[in-house]
């Protein structure tokens, strides 16, 4: 089954849960709230589709923390302990495509096209 990772109140978390369910997607939902961020997924997530891209750089949060975190941000040991420490910092949704084990970042409708069936 596919899972959804994220934040409720997120609109681009909201957006990705209203195409999912125009598009017959049966999935999971995993609140970064509530359940905190899987360790060993993001273990994986870090390796694919990267810390780059799962570091939101974009954000308030990321604009709310210090300069000196910020500049620590510079690998994947980094990028975890963040992630870890500011859940909010991980760019939403992050997916997992079913038994295909695909993850993405993000909300992209033509991306996502590609991952139904």
């Amino acid at each position: 089954m596919t899972t959804l990772y994220g934040i409720p109140n997120c609109d681009t978390v909201k957006r990705a849960r209203a195409w999912l369910d125009e598009h017959g997607v049966a999935y999971r939902f995993h609140d970064f709230k509530k359940e905190g961020v899987p360790e060993a997924e993001l273990d994986q997530w870090l390796k694919s589709p990267g810390w780059e891209a799962l570091v939101n750089r974009r954000g308030t949060t990321w604009r709310r923390l210090d300069d000196a975190t910020r500049a620590g941000v510079v690998d994947a040991a980094s990028a975890r302990a963040a992630l870890l420490a500011h859940p909010s910092l991980i760019k939403r949704p992050v997916v997992r495509w079913g038994a295909s084990a695909v993850v993405t970042t993000g909300f992209d409708a033509d991306q996502w096209k590609s991952h139904v069936v």
